[in-house]
């Protein structure tokens, strides 16, 4: 997994909503890019339910906001449409991406349930692990998102 001070790695892709995505073009604060294991399992389903309940919040900090899934760009954008995300999701089918941000799990081949929290200038300011504890996983991502937007204005 990366950490803290880490430059992640670029993310090029095609996202559900059909126009391309690149990490590296985020305007704003900060981008938040959550990696789930499985489309359409509970688990993932109540995080990104979660997340999409919240993404007016974030946006409103200036915060962008992005899941990545090893999951095939059929299954993302079913998944995307189901649940009505107001944010892009991004199909990792060759799992490149979640190599890059080393979530990938040795065995099966799934993402982890990771979040991290990317500065405007590709550096990463804050890392989040759940497994199982997933509400806790949203809540702790937008109280550090809050309080980074704060010490920014400050700054």
């Amino acid at each position: 997994m990366l950490k803290v001070g880490d430059t992640a790695p670029d993310i090029v892709a095609t996202a559900t909503d059909g126009k391309p995505f690149a990490l590296s073009d985020q305007k704003g604060l900060c981008t938040v890019v959550y990696f789930y294991p499985k489309a359409f399992t509970p688990g993932c389903t109540q995080e990104t339910m979660t997340f999409s309940a919240n993404h007016m919040e974030l946006q409103l900090v200036g915060a962008n906001l992005v899941g990545v899934s090893t999951d095939d760009g059929e299954t993302q954008c079913r998944f995307a449409d189901e649940l009505n995300t107001p944010f892009p999701l991004i199909a990792d089918e060759d799992k490149s991406i979640s190599r890059a941000f080393d979530v990938l799990w040795p065995l099966v081949g799934f993402a982890k349930r990771v979040t991290y929290v990317i500065d405007s200038d590709m550096k990463i300011v804050g890392v989040f692990r759940h497994e199982m504890r997933i509400d806790e996983l949203t809540d702790e991502v937008l109280r550090f998102v809050n309080a980074y937007f704060q010490s920014r204005r400050k700054g």
